[in-house]
């Protein structure tokens, strides 16, 4: 499990308890990534992003949901106090460009009037790649989360949602 092998590596909550199909994790203070791009701190959030990013792949893991969303960060420092909803990860496969791009991708589609911010990621994280795998791997993941949802209500409301977020994804542009 991520969570375990991660603790003291990464910031994660630590695991208090497991039960069939749950966890009980602890209470981690700080203020989700996506809050505070709204309030106008983007480039920070991104860059924190970009650092603890490389920290879980250097650790060997992937994401698989990887975004400011997903990440708790001290409302002060701007440090990251943790990296929430694990159920996707892998550390069988690590492709840093996959959850690098779905990081972009949350900013692209929730936050597109920051999206000047996002060279922050890639800093931070010590690399870039070329906005066509960027962009196939956020069309593949989209591509992937319409499926999931198919599996609870074929042809249902989250199924279209999905099916339009990839066909909005391959139409951007980089810039």
């Amino acid at each position: 499990m991520a969570l375990t092998a991660l603790a003291g590596r990464v910031p994660v909550p630590a695991v208090l308890g497991r039960a069939p199909g749950s966890l009980t994790l602890e209470f981690v203070a700080g203020d989700h990534g996506q809050d505070l791009i709204a309030a106008g701190c983007a480039d920070r959030v991104l860059a924190a992003c970009g650092a603890v990013l490389r920290q879980i792949h250097a650790a060997g893991f992937a994401h698989g949901d990887f975004g400011p969303n997903n990440t708790l960060l001290d409302p002060d420092s701007l440090q990251t106090t943790a990296v929430l909803d694990w159920e996707f990860s892998s550390s069988c496969r690590v492709e840093p460009v996959v959850d690098l791009a779905w990081c972009e991708w949350i900013v692209r589609m929730h936050h597109p009037g920051d999206k000047a911010a996002i060279p922050e990621l890639y800093s931070r994280y010590g690399t870039s790649f070329p906005w066509r795998d960027r962009q196939a791997a956020m069309v593949e993941r989209c591509a992937e989360l319409a499926d999931f949802t198919r599996e609870w209500e074929p042809g249902g409301a989250a199924e279209a949602l999905w099916h339009e977020r990839l066909r909005i994804t391959a139409a951007w542009r980089e810039s």
